[in-house]
């Protein structure tokens, strides 16, 4: 009796084309609604997007520029301490050239902590020749500041 009553029944086909039902207007608009929300939102999406890519490519300029600018002043620096150190390398040779006494009023006449310096950087002769003429606790002042210079240092 179902073969007898499925022959019955038109058979559907791959061509006959299925109606949907209209759907109701309200859901319409809603889709409508949620449809222009969602291409706002990409649109300021895509602007922010553009505007990270902008300010992006300005930081990355900008770090070049300031990597550039720290190349520059670095060489200027070593430029600058390349000269102070001859200027010092030339004084300490002026004062070892000095007579011992007089080496030892000027040495005598300076902060210990800038006398130390030089006195420090000079050679052990003429070193010794100029803080023989020296006051004994002014002597030991810089002996104190040579001494401790370099106390902290890492040892390792």
């Amino acid at each position: 009796m179902a073969l007898a009553n499925a022959e019955a029944e038109p058979a559907l086909t791959a061509d006959a084309p299925t109606s949907c039902p209209t759907p109701p207007l309200a859901l319409v608009e809603a889709l409508n609604i949620r449809e222009s929300k969602v291409s706002a939102r990409e649109t300021v999406l895509n602007d922010r997007l553009a505007a990270l890519s902008l300010a992006e490519a300005a930081i990355t300029a900008r770090i070049e520029e300031m990597t550039a600018a720290e190349a520059e002043l670095k060489k200027t620096l070593q430029i600058a301490d390349g000269a102070a150190e001859a200027d010092l390398a030339r004084l300490t040779a002026v004062y070892e050239a000095m007579k011992p006494v007089d080496a030892a009023k000027l040495f005598g006449e300076m902060a210990p902590e800038f006398a130390a310096g030089f006195l420090g950087r000079m050679t052990p002769g003429a070193a010794a020749a100029a803080m023989a003429g020296m006051d004994p606790a002014k002597v030991y002042a810089i002996s104190v500041l040579i001494a401790g210079r370099n106390a902290m240092a890492p040892k390792n």
